[in-house]
């Protein structure tokens, strides 16, 4: 049977996009998964939702990855309903420690261009650091606070985004590797898989870091994406220490509601090599070390990795390849999937529904590497 729409990739973005199409009434969807729905990057995250914590500046990503982040409460909210699941969407705020001369010149820089617009962030001086948040390193200099910067529990949030597709009719085909898109008269019908062949009348291609993998006929991908390897270690508290999530320039911790504490992450280009090494755990735990001195003190109970999807620019690839149709290209969102998703999926289903492109897409499609190889700018 064909399906109307068919998803490769069961990631945070493939099963986002698969609910967003559902709830606008298509029913036939099927999402591929070259392994098992989200055990991924998406698994891997820290499930941080911090688009001013982590913007160097305004612009046309920062719009999108602030606009995709306000979705976040409607979008917990409906998968409770939905689901029965709680994806523990904490909205305590991100604090940003300076520990050194230069982390206080980046973090005043970053104050200001905020502060011009508009945006709510606040500067804290040490002792006001160390008021929000007691266990913090005494030698803290100053932080900022994005109130509006959150997190979410990404594992619950998957296990939510699955739930919902497995009750409403979501076909899923796990452990089905995608070789090769079909392709006739310059038309997407489908997918050639290692189980055989799935046609449908318009396909995504959420595919993350294994995009560049997939066969497009004889068009070329316009675009690669590479995967880049980050590694997380856990550690446990009696009791949750920690208000909010804390960045420094080296890295992040991520208190949960459980008392657990997260420490990431790595950026290593090892291809598709998984798996966590003895020397980012170290360099993990002198990150957490200088951010809290009392973590040191703490056993790590878990660690892991995962291959992020990153394009040559850095930026989400987003729209359609020029010379196919019927496809719409949903990868490349690198450190940002978690928080990417909600949009992702609006955009996505405004483009296979109703046919429209969206503005907001304009900056990241697949066809401006097209334009950076010819020598025009972007």
């Amino acid at each position: 049977m064909n399906s109307e729409v068919l998803i490769i990739g069961g990631g945070v973005i493939g099963l986002s996009i698969a609910r967003e199409l559902h709830l606008r009434g298509i029913r036939q969807i099927t999402v591929l998964e070259k392994g098992v729905c989200g055990e991924e990057s998406s698994w891997a995250a820290g499930g941080m939702l911090g688009p001013q914590a982590e913007a160097d500046g305004a612009g046309t990503f920062y719009d999108l990855c602030s606009g995709s982040r306000d979705l976040y409460p409607a979008f917990a909210d409906a998968l409770l309903a939905e689901t029965g699941i709680d994806i523990e969407l904490d909205r305590s705020g991100t604090l940003y420690a300076a520990f050194t001369d230069e982390d206080e010149q980046h973090l005043n820089s970053r104050f200001e261009w905020q502060k011009r617009a508009g945006l709510v962030v606040e500067r804290l001086t040490a002792e006001e650091t160390r008021r929000a948040e007691p266990f913090i390193s005494p030698d803290v200099r100053m932080s900022l606070l994005f109130p509006n910067d959150w997190q979410v529990e990404n594992r619950k949030l998957l296990s939510a985004l699955r739930l919902y597709a497995e009750t409403n009719g979501v076909e899923i085909r796990e452990n089905t590797q995608v070789e090769s898109l079909t392709i006739e008269n310059d038309c997407v019908t489908g997918a050639g898989t290692s189980n055989g062949t799935f046609p449908a009348g318009k396909t995504v291609l959420a595919t993350g870091a294994w995009t560049s993998l997939i066969k497009l006929g004889d068009v070329a991908m316009p675009f690669a994406v590479t995967p880049v390897r980050g590694q997380i270690i856990c550690m446990r508290t009696a009791m949750r220490v920690f208000e909010r999530v804390v960045y420094s320039r080296r890295g992040y911790i991520v208190p949960r509601a459980d008392g657990r504490v997260l420490a990431g992450s790595t950026t290593e280009y090892t291809g598709f090599t998984k798996g966590v090494t003895d020397r980012a755990a170290a360099d993990l735990r002198n990150m957490a070390f200088e951010i809290a001195p009392s973590m040191d003190r703490l056993p790590v109970i878990d660690s892991w990795s995962g291959l992020r999807p990153m394009a040559a620019d850095g930026l989400p690839v987003l729209g359609e390849i020029e010379g196919l149709d019927s496809l719409f290209v949903a990868t490349g969102h690198y450190r940002n999937g978690i928080l990417l998703a909600p949009l992702t999926a609006k955009l996505a289903a405004n483009a296979l529904i109703d046919g429209k492109t969206d503005g907001r897409l304009a900056d990241f499609g697949p066809n401006r590497f097209r334009a950076t190889a010819s020598g025009s700018s972007i």
